[in-house]
């Protein structure tokens, strides 16, 4: 068993403080996902851009990010946390700027892979640097502020960019959506440098060149097809890319037995690999993201191609999923360490009953949306997802030992971005699958493609509700 990294001898101010700090980056990274989704248009039209290279904005900084993220943690555990990490917010500032500016869609494209990088860098060390933060009694309500930050970051990237759109400050367009993290990411890097302690790492860990590249290989097979299909469709060269994801992880793990027999360098450690609780936590945690971030993918189109809502009316119709969240990041804090499997399905029977929920609604609503018959259900949902998410990043990280966290950090949030890439091709194929050739507007044709897509997510929920008595749900030092 692990030793368990022990948290810096911090004043509860400055421990808070230093928390704050990373969770205002990792929800500059996560918002940087959703709030250009409703500037594409924008873009295209003012950049003349060809749509391949459009959907580059989107996909360039998908690849980046999720290929990059287990060997920055692991970056992060050799040369230490906080120094990957202000050098992440560094490059991500940095290219949200040359984003803002962007003559072309070249430079924008390719600004926009480098801010993927940076936030490959910077968001594993943010999950990894908990444990250096908070005694493992405290570790629950920030793992529950980190879900939080995921929540709101789903709803309130539409909003804003809907917002900084219709605004159109100075006439620059969808420019704001990019040059507001100017200002966050100087703040950000100037708190970090005096909040968040500073770690050596450990050299001694060393870097498996062969493993990053047996990984980012499998990572690019597996994602590219999800992320491109949504967009130009299912093509006869992906079959073969998605079956040789599974081959390629197969290499990855046998290559790391090979480096701990060795007693080489590992980029994710076989003590990890070999254990339930890393293993049960980070797999259910990436089914669970298969879920919620694709079904705010659908219902933004249900409500704006289907009922003509404004992107921010959209966003502001799904405000009380976020504000569940904010509520279980309470609720969390409350129960620390205990109780971990069930609150894991009780979450779950949460987010089920909120999609379930839903399907009344939908069904039941005619022709206008009503706010006051989807709210509630977004509320529980809400409330649910943030009761779910804090104790399976407890299970998950807390086999990981000081030399480890940024590894499975980084593991963890690189199969989270798998689970969304699969979710949203998932639940897209199904909404669209329904949807057919229907025109925009069509109310019934938009309410049969939700309700199957919702279908799906009820799916997942019922899974995160039953597994957990089935798989090891543990913490080192919990009792469950």
């Amino acid at each position: 068993m692990a030793e368990p990294e022990q948290a810096s001898p911090l004043s509860p101010t400055r421990r808070w403080a230093a928390a704050a700090v990373l969770l205002l980056a990792n929800f500059m990274n996560l918002i940087d996902i959703t709030i250009v989704n409703v500037a594409l248009p924008s873009m295209k039209e003012e950049l003349s851009a060809p749509p391949n290279l459009i959907e580059w904005i989107v996909a360039g900084y998908t690849f980046s990010f999720a290929i990059l993220l287990l060997p920055a943690g692991r970056m992060g555990d050799l040369l230490g946390r906080r120094k990957l990490f202000v050098s992440g917010i560094a490059l991500f500032t940095t290219a949200s700027l040359i984003c803002g500016i962007a003559p072309g869609i070249g430079t924008l494209v390719t600004a926009r892979i480098a801010q993927g990088v940076g936030a490959a860098i910077m968001t594993p060390q943010t999950l990894a640097l908990v444990p250096r933060l908070f005694p493992p009694e405290q570790r629950g309500a920030a793992f529950g502020l980190f879900a939080l930050t995921a929540g709101l970051a789903s709803v309130a990237g539409p909003i804003m960019g809907g917002f900084l759109l219709t605004a159109d400050i100075y006439g620059l367009g969808w420019r704001p959506i990019f040059l507001v993290n100017i200002p966050l990411g100087i703040a950000t890097f100037i708190a970090a440098l005096m909040l968040v302690p500073k770690g050596q790492g450990n050299r001694k860990l060393g870097i498996d060149k062969v493993g990053i590249a047996i990984a980012a290989v499998a990572m690019l097979a597996l994602l590219f097809p999800l992320v491109e299909a949504p967009s130009i469709g299912w093509q006869g060269w992906m079959y073969p890319m998605m079956l040789a994801a599974p081959v390629l992880g197969w290499f990855f793990i046998r290559w790391q037995r090979h480096q701990e027999e060795r007693k080489a360098p590992q980029l994710l450690p076989m003590r990890l690999l070999r254990s339930g609780s890393f293993l049960s936590g980070s797999l259910l945690n990436a089914a669970l993201f298969t879920a919620v971030p694709s079904y705010f993918f659908t219902i933004a189109l249900y409500l704006q191609a289907g009922y003509g809502l404004t992107p921010l009316q959209s966003g502001l119709t799904t405000t009380p999923f976020p504000v569940g969240v904010l509520l279980a990041s309470a609720t969390t804090g409350w129960f620390g360490d205990r109780w971990i499997r069930w609150r894991v399905t009780g979450g779950g029977m949460l987010l089920a009953t909120g999609f379930a929920g839903q399907l009344w609604a939908i069904w039941s609503m005619g022709d206008a949306i009503s706010w006051w018959r989807m709210a509630p259900w977004f509320f529980l949902g809400g409330f649910g997802m943030g009761n779910t998410v804090s104790p399976l990043f407890q299970v998950a990280l807390s086999s990981a030992d000081s030399n480890d966290s940024g590894s499975a950090s980084g593991a963890v949030q690189a199969l989270r971005q798998v689970g969304i890439s699969f979710g949203i091709a998932i639940m897209g194929g199904i909404f669209f699958g329904m949807l057919g050739g229907a025109d925009q507007g069509d109310h019934e044709a938009y309410r049969s493609a939700m309700m199957s897509a919702i279908g799906y997510a009820l799916v997942v929920a019922t899974g995160v509700i039953l597994t957990p008595w089935f798989t090891p749900m543990k913490l080192e030092r919990a009792k469950d």
